[in-house]
This record gives C-alpha cells, sequence and structure tokens, in this order.
C-alpha cells in the first residue's frame, strides 16, 4: 500500500472516528465542543500528536491544571482508541501513567500547603487494582493504600502524627475526585485497606506490615500481585511491599488458592447475579465469563506458581498470560484465546464508559442504548455486538468453571461400597487397604487434624490408592504414605497438591512402590513434591558453575546459619529431582549419576567458601596460604549416587611460621585443620533443614 492510499485510509478512520464519538457519545461530543484544538490536531497529524498537545493544558492552579489534562487526555485516547490508532494496552499506559502524575503532584501539593517547602517524604501512595498494573480503565476508580511513617512526615510543630496524616489524606482525595467546573481527575476508592470499616484512611507502616504479616485474609494475595508505590515517598511505599512479600508470594505451592478463587467468584456471581446471564443487561465485567474471571483464572496460576517462580510475578493480565504460557503452566491455546478475550471485554467496557463517563460494565438492556453502543464501535447494531461478545464470553467461563469446580469424586464412607470401590480399583488386600484407611479418617496423624487438611485427603485419595494399585506391592506402597501422613506436621497444602496434579499423584505412587529413601524424604520435607510440577526438575542439572552460582545467591543481609539452610534446601531439591528421574526412567542412570556428581560439587564450593568466610571473621586469613579439596571415589569419577559418601582430602600450603590476620590468630596447621573441620560441618552436620551429605 502506497504512502498517498495509507494516508488516505488513516485520514477515513479518524474522520470515521469522530462521526461515532459526535453521535453516539454525549460526552464525547460534549468534550469535542470544548477542544476543537484537539479534535484538529487528531484529524490532521493523529492520536500521538493529539495526546501530546491534551498533556500541555496548563492552569495558574494544580487542581485545574490535572483536570484540563485528564478531560483533554479521556478525548483524544477515545478518538485514538476509535480510530484504532492506539491499542488497548496504549489506552491503559496512558490513562495510568497520567493517574499515577497527577497523584503524585497532589500528594505533593497537599503537603506543601500545610507544611510550606517540605519534601514529600514519609508518606507513600500504594496502587493496587488496575493502577497498580498500569491498565486503568477509561473511567475508572483508583483503588489505592495509603501509608504514612511517624518518624518522616512532614508537619507542624504540635501536630499529632496520625492527625496530620489523615489531613493530608483527605486534602489529596479531594484535589483528585472533587467536581469542579473543569471535571475531576479519579475517583479514589480507599476500601481495600486493612479494616476500611474502622481504620483512618492514611495508615502507619508498621500497622500495615503487622497486618499483612498476621491477619490478613486469603484475597488480599490476589489484590497484591498488581500492588505498586506509585506516589509520595517510593523508598517508604517499596519498604512496605517488600516486607509483605512472603505474605504475596509463598515459596510452598498452595492448590487451596483454588478455593478461594471459587469462594470469591462465586460470592461475586450471587451479588451480581441479575446481570451473569450473556445478552442485554450483561455485566463485561462481573459477569460470568467477563473480566473479572480472566482475572480471577489467571491470578490464581499465579499464586499458586509465583512464590518459586518470580517471572510469572507480572502485574498486568495480559503479560501473566504470555508468562504463564512460557512457563509451561498454561497451554498455549487457552493463553491465547484467554487474551483476545480480555482485549475485546476490556475495550467493549471502555465503549460503555465512554458514552457518558460513568463507571459502568453493563450492557443496556435497552435496545436503542445498546445499538448506540455497538455503533460507537463502528458495528451496525446491538445484536452484531452481542454476537461478536458471545464466543468469547463461552471460552472465559467454561475455562474459569474448569478453575473452580467443586466437583471431586471421594471414596465411599460405608464399608460395603468402599470394599466394591477398592475391588475395582484393582487392590487384592482389601481387609488390609480398609483398615489403612480407616486408620487415616481417625485423624490421630497430626497431619490430618485440621478440617481442611481432611477434606484434601479425601479428594486426593480416589486418584493416590487408583495409582498405587497398578503397582508391584500396594500394601507396602500404603505403609510408606502411612509413614508420610504420620510424619508430617500439616498436610493441607501437600493434599491439595495431590488433587489438583494427577500427573504428580501417579509419580508419587512410583515412589512410594519403588524409592523408599525418597519416600523417607517426602516425609521429613513434604514441600520437595512441589519442585516436580515445573518440567525442568526432569532436566540434567547445570554445569558446576551455573549451580554454585545459583547457590550463592544470597538473601540481603542473611546469616551464615541461614545461608547453611537455604544451600541445602536447594540441594535437596535438586537431589530428589534426581532421584525421581530414575524411577520415572526419564534419563539413562548414568547420566542421572554425573547430575548427583555436580550438585555435589557445587554444593563443595558453595558450602565450602561460606565456611571459608565465617571463619575468616573471626580468625582472618594466612597471606600466602592455600587451601584445597580433593575429590575422591565416586565423587572424584563423577558417578555419584543418591547415597554415596563425599569421599573427600583437605590440602593446604602455607609460608613457614604463618599465622591468620584476625582477631583470634592462628597457626597456619591449626588455622587449616579447623577450617577443615568447619567445610565438613558445612556439608554433614544436619540443620533445620535436613541432613545433606555424609563425608568421609
Amino acid at each position: 500500500m502506497g504512502r498517498g492510499v495509507a494516508a488516505t485510509v488513516e485520514s477515513k478512520a479518524r474522520e470515521d472516528a469522530i462521526e461515532r464519538a459526535r453521535n453516539e457519545s454525549p460526552f464525547l461530543r460534549e468534550a469535542m465542543l470544548a477542544r476543537p484544538d484537539l479534535v484538529e490536531i487528531f484529524a490532521v497529524k493523529g492520536a500521538e500528536a493529539a495526546v501530546v498537545r491534551s498533556l500541555a493544558a496548563d492552569a495558574d492552579d494544580l487542581a485545574t491544571e490535572i483536570r484540563r489534562r485528564r478531560h483533554g487526555l479521556a478525548l483524544t485516547v477515545a478518538l485514538g482508541d476509535l480510530a484504532g490508532e492506539i491499542g488497548l494496552e496504549r489506552v491503559t499506559q496512558l490513562l495510568s501513567d497520567f493517574a499515577e502524575e497527577a497523584i503524585d503532584r497532589a500528594l505533593a501539593c497537599a503537603i506543601i500547603e500545610r507544611v510550606p517547602d517540605a519534601d514529600p517524604t514519609g508518606i507513600a501512595v500504594i496502587a493496587l487494582g488496575k493502577l497498580g498494573s498500569r491498565e486503568l480503565n477509561y473511567s475508572s476508580d483508583v483503588d489505592l493504600i495509603l501509608l504514612y511513617d511517624p518518624a518522616k512526615l512532614p508537619r507542624r510543630a504540635r501536630d499529632d502524627a496520625g492527625e496530620a496524616a489523615v489531613r493530608i489524606g483527605r486534602r489529596l482525595i479531594e484535589l483528585l475526585q472533587q467536581r469542579t467546573a473543569d471535571g475531576y481527575v479519579a475517583r479514589v476508592d480507599l476500601r481495600l485497606r486493612p479494616s476500611p470499616e474502622v481504620t483512618p484512611i492514611v495508615l502507619p507502616v508498621g500497622a500495615a506490615i503487622a497486618y499483612y504479616e498476621s491477619t490478613a485474609l486469603p484475597w488480599e494475595r490476589a489484590a497484591f500481585i498488581r500492588a505498586r508505590a506509585c506516589g509520595g515517598d517510593r523508598a517508604l511505599g517499596g519498604h512496605f511491599l517488600e516486607a509483605i512479600q512472603p505474605f504475596i508470594w509463598r515459596r510452598t505451592l498452595d492448590f487451596g488458592v483454588i478455593d478461594e478463587i471459587r469462594s470469591i467468584s462465586m460470592g461475586v456471581r450471587d451479588h451480581y447475579a441479575q446481570v451473569q446471564a450473556f445478552g442485554p443487561g450483561y455485566d463485561v465485567k462481573r459477569g460470568r465469563g467477563g473480566i473479572r474471571e480472566v482475572e480471577f483464572f489467571t491470578q490464581a496460576q499465579q499464586m499458586i506458581h509465583g512464590g518459586r517462580e518470580p517471572s510469572l510475578r507480572a502485574p498486568a493480565t495480559l503479560d501473566a498470560l504470555a508468562a504463564l504460557s512460557a512457563a509451561g503452566h498454561l497451554e498455549a491455546k487457552l493463553a491465547g484465546e484467554l487474551a483476545d478475550a480480555y482485549r475485546l471485554h476490556r475495550t467493549i467496557e471502555h465503549r460503555l464508559q465512554m458514552i457518558d463517563d460513568q463507571q459502568t460494565h453493563r450492557l443496556p438492556a435497552e435496545p436503542k442504548a445498546l445499538d448506540a453502543v455497538a455503533r460507537l464501535h463502528g458495528l451496525t447494531n446491538g445484536k452484531a455486538l452481542l454476537k461478536l461478545l458471545e464466543p468469547h464470553v463461552k471460552r472465559v467461563g467454561a475455562a474459569f468453571d474448569g478453575l473452580a469446580s467443586g466437583e471431586t469424586r471421594t471414596l465411599s464412607k460405608d464399608p460395603d461400597k468402599l470394599r466394591a470401590e477398592l475391588a475395582d480399583l484393582g487392590f487384592g488386600e482389601i481387609d488390609t487397604v480398609m483398615k489403612r484407611i480407616a486408620e487415616w479418617r481417625s485423624a490421630h496423624a497430626r497431619s490430618l487434624r485440621a478440617t481442611a487438611a481432611r477434606t484434601a485427603f479425601e479428594k486426593m485419595l480416589p486418584g493416590l490408592l487408583a495409582a498405587v494399585a497398578t503397582g508391584p506391592n500396594p500394601s507396602r506402597a500404603l505403609n510408606r504414605f502411612g509413614d508420610v501422613v504420620e510424619r508430617m506436621s500439616s498436610g493441607v497444602n501437600f493434599y491439595r497438591l495431590l488433587e489438583a496434579q494427577p500427573a504428580l499423584t501417579r509419580l508419587l505412587a512410583e515412589i512410594l512402590s519403588h524409592a523408599p529413601v525418597l519416600a523417607d524424604q517426602l516425609a521429613r520435607r513434604p514441600e520437595l513434591l512441589d519442585g516436580l510440577i515445573d518440567a525442568s526438575s526432569f532436566d540434567p542439572p547445570p554445569d558446576v558453575a551455573a549451580l554454585t552460582a545459583r547457590l550463592k545467591q544470597s538473601k540481603r543481609g542473611e546469616s551464615y546459619d541461614a545461608a547453611l539452610d537455604r544451600v541445602r534446601r536447594l540441594i535437596n531439591e535438586r537431589r530428589f529431582a534426581l532421584g525421581v528421574q530414575i524411577i520415572a526412567r526419564r534419563h539413562d542412570p548414568l547420566d542421572v549419576a554425573g547430575g548427583y556428581s555436580r550438585v555435589a560439587e557445587a554444593a563443595v564450593v558453595a558450602l565450602g567458601d561460606a565456611a571459608i568466610e565465617e571463619f575468616a571473621a573471626t580468625h582472618g586469613r594466612i597471606e600466602g596460604g592455600e587451601f584445597i579439596i580433593l575429590a575422591l571415589g565416586r565423587l572424584g569419577g563423577e558417578a555419584l549416587t543418591h547415597a554415596s559418601d563425599l569421599d573427600l582430602i583437605y590440602l593446604f600450603d602455607a609460608p613457614d611460621g604463618a599465622r591468620s590476620d584476625g582477631a583470634k590468630s592462628l597457626v597456619a596447621t591449626d588455622y587449616y585443620n579447623r577450617l577443615a573441620s568447619r567445610v565438613t560441618a558445612a556439608l554433614s552436620v544436619a540443620t533445620a533443614a535436613g541432613p545433606l551429605y555424609e563425608v568421609d
């Protein structure tokens, strides 16, 4: 297509967008009358040029200026959207960036009005919801949490810190949402803060952290996936978000989150029952198969896997879907369908909001009004709009129903029926199996005392028994599983994991049938099974250098003991996965032996270096001295097994008469012998993370 033809097509699309806006949207019609300059720039130079001009509006006071900018941006973004020049992601980015700037400037203004020349420190704005993920609606609330640090908050000499923070917060809200002759900037919703019915609108940061560490509700985890500091003291906001990361992202996989999502969704469906059915009056946000179900579906997968895989923590829904697909947690076809549906739903939501600049998500029930929305989108009538939406609504609804399905088969509690069910599964020694099941159902085991744990156990039990029944010795496998059940302190997440991952349940059955050592490890650390969800756990370990670098990725302020525990957990996860690779026949045993050896060598290097640094902190170093660890036996030959000792020889060399230069100086012989003992202990002494290697 030549440039002249392309320019003609662009010009026609812009003219058509202007005409549709004028005919179908009272809000846009009034906006075009108020800002004909923006319409002209859009018609001649395009949407991006018009956006730049709209954001250049100024005034003598901040409140007027940001309102005029918001009004102009609403017009130019709408025209660019209607003309197809600005896609959904760019629309939401422009709206979000403006809202963030307005919040930041309004907060600074609110502070300066009370304390002239003060810096905007000591008070932070946390954005949640669509502003947090930079996906703001065309006409949307901004979901905020306001926090302050009493030690840093700018205030007058006699002001109480809490009262001063609330006054600043109230002024911020007034600057943003008060309607004047120039309109408004954004409606502010503070109801996502902790206990909003009883807490002030601005919270001390310490109290907020304590809340999320102790008493926060499950749904708040999903809310904070999209949280970010968007105004004021961003260092304070970053400190808060960093402190509550363990609440949001749990390292142990938690398939109970699906029950949480199901509960939230069913509550939404019940509350908005009248807008669930597809057709006129359908709610594109809250209806079955709507925006919220795409978001909930995506967030459920993120909360399950994101604790272990930081790459999945993308705040924006479309980015998260792509990340989940790339990581293998979501089929590419389903991820694409959900993304397409999300884009269309959000686009139609914007059309609804463009009509009167109202925060609405419902298709009009009245035919003429529905036709107007359809024509604004470029369709002929409301029927065409419904036809466009319907297949996407069905796909999303089906996907979410599959995620949130509560229908799970459990074994009967009637003895005769249970006997028949076990016979159907293929068990021979049915009385033995029934006795074992009765023991579990008595809830004497600590891991089964909680109601949630017993419920999850009953849901996963049929799948596990079906897998065990096909093994060589089902009774022995069940005895080993009984040991796992007895030794675990808490089993709810372990049982939920098995229910949610049938392939993992079958793999567990093989471990129970063929690998008592691995079964014992599971009894001590059931979270070892989590790592097998990721397909990469069946890949051979990387080279020693890469493994060592991973083991040395310490956390800020980590103590020596904490570092030892962290490395032990990582090493044991690798060793467990290698053992499973043999049981599952994924690799040649000789290749797995090489993997065991690389893992052990990386452990020697990482833990040895950590021990050396810890030792040097007390005793210093010996100038010109050298310390070498030689591997013999299976480790030396790179043919280690799961149960192999590490056969090591420690050698040192030092100048004659050398001593270490630390506070507690030692002669070379004592220095290196004690250091060798410290390295051996790092590799062999059992800690809270469990045993590692026997060292010979």
